[in-house]
């Protein structure tokens, strides 16, 4: 059966089951997770797992959800029973399959979180582990974030050959909580190899078409939708849908004319509504596309697409030539490198080149160090250069999303060296048209490298969409025809419908008016259809050399951008105008304005804002700096949150720049000042452990200066209010996410309000 999935899967439509923890709620005490039915009324699974099985559903989902290491100690046990109870109830059937259902570790990763990105892939290999002999495929499921979505599947990768499918959370903007837009995750998932991928949870199918239509055309890859039935309401203690069984499979009807693959439920949805879809929906399907068409990179929160507008690909993290950068790899200034990265995306870069290869120091530990730093502060895309595979690999894995790997050449060496780590990490590759003789002085001698690079990159099972040529641009003052091959090289792999970058500045070392020259080379590549460019962002000359070529190849609508740019550059900019090595304080990502100090924690940058208080605290009042810098800095990216800007990793990692400004800020203040009342108090309740809700408030509230005492997870309402009583406190935040949950959140808040009634509550939780 397990080769048999995905031959069913080629061959037509397939239905998954529906939601567990809902349809099984009449057995579970308040608080008490599914799972635990696996142990003590196994025949309640099983019995509805055949329901499924018996409403049309071809795939069953082990009732293994909630269940890690974290959770149980007996985690191994569990889950072999959760899928035993499955193989039990596919047993008389045919071509039906058994998924082990992998969900969410219930913890935030690093750096939003403190679950550090190996443990979590440890945490998702032990389930793998555990249940992958008895299943048929490997579900991935209920993932808000895209950074703990790749740990589960690197786990999977090494710890099975089952097929993977993945589906994910979106919100009503088509978003991850994190940010990851569904072409994000189409690239970052395709890259990786997954099986199929799409949606579950979340809204109900009608609220999920608009992902579908985009994930539909950004990947050739099969899709999965499982929505809710709708949106939840707990009425006399009972979680009701508002989506009947019929509406319900006249929205999924839709999802199969969108060209869904495989449709089901989740939340909500009993084997009434499989029942309902699969009656309306029938099997049979369009072939499934064999080969995919986007050439894209990803960062956490979005996908960069070659083949559209050309790309800008900034080069300031790059050592060569640059001396102030070389002084903050030797001495670990990770703070220069940040700013030069915010500053490189506020010039308007679409991806950004880092490259720390230095001889004297650990280059696979700073890589993987810087890496892991920028993707705090910026959203773009990362260009991993190096040319050490163990550097290269160790960015590759604790990348978040799709990166861009420079390089690979035509020697066997490199390309048998750099091939099997972006089939195993995904990624789009520069290809270097060179190989063991070096470089061809011809267009044609490129040309073949090209060729040969292809052919192995297919034994792979890499295609021309996962590579980038770098037809190689040399310097002019050496060979005089040096631009034109390179020129002639980019023209013919353009026809050919591949895609090309340049690192332009190459073409003018020892000469003058360097920048002219390589502004003037930028054009004609632009126009011989180069695809991307390596370059310096903060050149005038190459602003304008892209600008204007945008405009003038009808990349600019009605010329707005161009219109844009030189209103705020001045039309009479000056040739060569060209920023200083020294990267200044940059300025907010939500917008403009403010003091160093205000811009470092918008910008989330937090050791230059633990500085900048230090400085500040020579020239103004403690209480003014926290007063006109860091609380304005907060509102600004509280705004920009909530108006869907910024992201939560900017909202995370700006309230951790605030809190370090604040520690030292709050040394200095008067002891009557610097005293707090009572903390407030948070917890997530009894049987959950997702605290991510929690901290995410947490984090918040202790970058505006309040106290918080957090009790944790899973934590028993007597133990909320014994801890509130003791301290006296006047404020307690709950947080749940299951639907079995909610009824302990509501035994809580009934208790607080018994036993404290002057003590005001929040909540938090997906249900509510």
């Amino acid at each position: 059966m397990k080769n048999g999935f995905l031959k069913a899967l080629s061959e037509g439509r397939l239905f998954f089951d529906g939601g567990y923890g809902t349809a099984l709620s009449s057995h579970l005490s308040a608080g008490e997770a599914p799972e635990a039915l696996n142990w003590r009324e196994p025949s309640a699974v099983e019995a509805l797992h055949r329901e499924y099985l018996a409403a049309g559903a071809d795939i069953i989902k082990t009732n293994t959800f909630g269940i890690n290491a974290l959770k149980y100690e007996n985690y191994a046990e569990m889950i072999a029973c959760g899928v035993e109870i499955a193989r039990r109830a596919v047993a008389d059937t045919e071509n039906k399959y058994v998924a082990l259902d992998i969900g969410p570790t219930g913890r935030m990763l690093e750096p939003l979180g403190d679950l550090p990105f190996e443990e979590a892939v440890e945490l998702f290999a032990k389930n793998i582990r555990a249940g992958a002999d008895g299943a048929d495929l490997i579900l991935i499921e209920t993932m808000n974030d895209s950074y703990e979505t790749k740990a589960a599947v690197l786990a999977a990768k090494e710890n099975s050959d089952l097929p993977i499918i993945v589906t994910n959370v979106y919100d009503s903007r088509a978003k991850l909580m994190t940010g990851a837009t569904p072409e994000a995750m189409a690239a970052m998932l395709e890259g990786l190899g997954v099986a199929a991928l799409g949606a579950n949870c979340s809204l109900g199918p009608q609220g999920l078409v608009e992902v579908a239509e985009r994930l539909r055309a950004a990947t050739a890859l099969p899709l999965v939708m499982n929505p809710n039935a709708g949106l939840p309401a707990v009425k006399d203690g009972v979680t009701v849908y508002d989506t009947s069984a019929e509406e319900f499979a006249s929205a999924m009807e839709r999802m199969a004319e969108l060209g869904v693959r495989i449709l089901g439920g989740c939340c909500g949805t009993t084997p009434e509504y499989i029942a309902a879809v699969t009656a309306k929906i029938g099997r049979t399907a369009e072939p499934c596309e064999k080969s995919r068409k986007k050439c894209a990179v990803s960062s956490y929160t979005h996908a960069v697409e070659f083949g559209k507008a050309p790309l800008l690909i900034g080069e300031r993290i790059n050592p060569t030539g640059k001396k102030k950068l070389k002084e903050a790899l030797r001495s670990g200034d990770i703070g220069y490198i940040l700013r030069e990265a915010v500053s490189e995306q506020e010039a308007g870069c679409h991806i950004l080149d880092v490259n720390v290869g230095l001889p004297e120091i650990d280059e696979p530990a700073m890589m993987e160090r810087v890496v892991r730093e920028l993707q705090a502060v910026t959203d773009l895309p990362l260009q991993i250069d190096t040319g050490d595979a163990l550097a290269m690999e160790r960015a590759m894995r604790i990348y978040n999303g799709k990166p861009l790997v420079n390089s690979v050449s035509g020697k066997e060496e490199s390309m048998r060296a750099v091939f099997p780590l972006v089939k195993k990490y995904g990624g789009v590759l520069i290809a270097l048209t060179m190989d063991g003789n070096g470089i061809p002085e011809t267009a044609e001698g490129r040309l073949a490298i090209a060729d040969r690079i292809l052919s192995v990159a297919a034994e792979y099972g890499l295609g021309a969409e996962d590579i980038v040529f770098d037809p190689l641009a040399l310097t002019v003052s050496s060979d005089p025809r040096a631009a034109s091959v390179t020129l002639e090289t980019v023209r013919a792999l353009a026809q050919r419908g591949c895609y090309t970058s340049l690192g332009v500045s190459n073409v003018s070392f020892g000469l003058p008016a360097r920048e002219r020259l390589n502004a003037s080379f930028f054009t004609l590549a632009l126009h011989s259809g180069l695809s991307a460019a390596i370059m310096n962002p903060h050149s005038v000359d190459m602003a304008w050399a892209y600008r204007s070529y945008l405009a003038l190849s009808g990349g600019d609508t009605a010329f707005g951008e161009f219109i844009s740019f030189a209103e705020k550059n001045g039309t009479q900019a000056p040739i060569s105008e060209k920023r200083t090595d020294n990267p200044a304080a940059p300025k907010s990502t939500c917008g403009e304005g403010g003091s160093e100090l205000h811009r470092a924690v918008a910008s989330g940058l937090r050791d230059d804002a633990a500085r900048l208080a230090v400085e500040a605290l020579g020239l103004k009042a403690p209480l003014d700096i926290i007063n006109d810098d860091i609380i304005p800095a907060l509102s600004e990216v509280g705004s920009g949150f909530e108006s869907g800007r910024l992201y939560l990793p900017g909202l995370l990692m700006s309230a951790e720049a605030a809190r370090a400004a604040l520690d030292v800020v709050k040394e200095k203040l008067p002891a009557s000042a610097a005293e707090g009342g009572a903390p407030i108090i948070l917890a997530t309740v009894k049987g959950d452990i997702h605290d991510i809700g929690k901290n995410i408030v947490k984090a918040v509230l202790e970058s505006h200066g309040f106290s918080v005492l957090d009790l944790g997870r899973d934590v028993p309402a007597e133990v909320i209010v014994s801890e509130a009583e003791r301290v006296g406190a006047e404020l307690v935040g709950l947080s749940a996410l299951m639907t079995t949950t909610v009824p302990a959140m509501e035994e809580t808040v009934k208790l607080l309000a018994e036993k404290i009634p002057e003590c005001r509550v929040m909540v938090g939780a997906a249900v509510l």
